[in-house]
């Protein structure tokens, strides 16, 4: 029995289309004018490996995105508090998948509503069914995410398993954005592509339902669950990825202009004890420098 990580509530409608990844203009959005947190950059360190592999000034940027995507999106929770680890984290998801897109925003996108854990079609966080962990709105719910905290933060505690529940909503995010939610991203594929990649991900489908696949069962459901599920493999798991799926590999590498075997991913988190040198570099325990907030 597969259960559902995800859903899409489909109702047609008219989207703007957007350009192509390397002419996006979207409308005029605040940008951060304040320092990065001092309180979030630990959060980042010990739990986004992604951001650990990062070059000092591409540290940098990723912080800015961070703060940009929190200016630009509200998060409100229910039936739970929403805490800076809850924001840095759904931040990272959306900032991962586009980091080298410089231009790039969630037009498709102003409010976040963070549940507990999973949550049913009725949208109830108690009583049975409930085994949704997030989904992407559609008509009354246009522009609106909903992701359980439990999977948003296991997502970023768990670096084996292919899985991270936001990163997979914000690929749904980036699918949609060419009015259809198809697996075939029009905004990150040009044309010459796009045969290529249906007839792969109709190939790798035919694996999983013959259960010949690690890749997980729910990218059976359909093609955009397809694309949602790998890339979320893409992202946790790149060097498994390149090895057992090299085409899949490099077609996603294409799309999302990134080369995340080069990243060396593989490292472990990092834990920051009070009495440690502090990350800042300034020269005193982390104590008496950055974890004074």
């Amino acid at each position: 029995m597969i259960l559902a990580v995800s859903s899409i509530v489909i109702i047609s409608l008219f989207f703007f289309v957007t350009k192509k990844k390397d002419k996006q203009q979207y409308k005029s959005t605040p940008t951060p004018s304040l320092d990065f947190p001092k309180a979030w950059k630990p959060i980042l360190i010990q739990n986004v490996t992604f951001y650990n592999a990062l070059n000092t000034q591409q540290k940098e940027l990723f912080e800015f995105k961070i703060q940009e995507f929190l200016l630009n999106c509200e998060i409100i929770g229910v039936d739970t508090t929403v805490e800076e680890i809850d924001k840095v984290l759904i931040a990272a998801s959306a900032v991962i998948p586009i980091f080298n897109f410089p231009n790039w925003h969630y037009p498709n996108l102003s409010e976040i509503i963070l549940y507990p854990n999973s949550f049913n079609h009725d949208f109830e966080t108690t009583g049975p069914d409930r085994m949704i962990l997030g989904m992407v709105g559609n008509g009354y719910l246009e522009g609106k995410m909903i992701l359980s905290r439990h999977a948003l933060r296991l997502g970023f505690q768990n670096e084996s398993d292919k899985k991270n529940t936001a990163i997979h909503e914000f690929v749904h995010l980036i699918d949609k954005l060419d009015g259809n939610v198809d697996g075939i991203p029009e905004v990150l594929l040009e044309k010459q592509y796009t045969i290529p990649w249906i007839d792969l991900m109709n190939k790798k489908m035919d694996e999983i339902y013959d259960e010949t696949s690690d890749i997980n069962p729910y990218g059976g459901t359909n093609r955009a669950e397809f694309f949602s599920v790998v890339s979320e493999y893409f992202f946790e798991r790149p060097k498994l990825l390149a090895k057992k799926h090299p085409q899949l590999y490099d077609l996603l590498e294409h799309m999302f202009q990134q080369d995340m075997e080069d990243k060396n991913l593989h490292f472990k988190k990092i834990d920051i004890s009070r009495n440690d040198p502090c990350y800042c570099n300034s020269g005193r325990k982390y104590k008496k420098c950055c974890g004074t907030n």
